[in-house]
């Protein structure tokens, strides 16, 4: 348990990076939901709470991309390295091997 509940703090403090809004709101709803569910003895329930939390922290690793505003009508993306993938080109005519 300690090991998501930490695991999930790394991956919050590099995906919300330089945004202490977010850091701080991601902060309070981590420490809530182990907070609310801290007296669970069923290990089946406990299991349960587990694979979310890992489900949550891939989610947020793999899936949530910064923006900025700059202007009233403009954004910029910042996204992380582990979030870049090769982009395979797009081919109207496959060749048949």
């Amino acid at each position: 348990v300690l090991k998501i509940f930490k695991l999930l703090h790394r991956t919050r403090q590099e995906v919300f990076k330089n945004d202490t809004k977010a850091l701080e709101a991601a902060r309070q709803k981590i420490n809530e939901e182990f907070k609310n569910n801290r007296d669970e003895t069923s290990e089946e329930k406990i299991n349960e709470l587990l694979k979310i939390a890992s489900d949550v922290e891939v989610i947020l690793r793999t899936s949530v991309i910064q923006a900025v505003h700059t202007d009233s009508d403009r954004i910029v993306l910042i996204p992380r390295k582990d979030l870049l993938q090769d982009n395979t080109p797009y081919i109207d005519k496959p060749t048949k091997k």
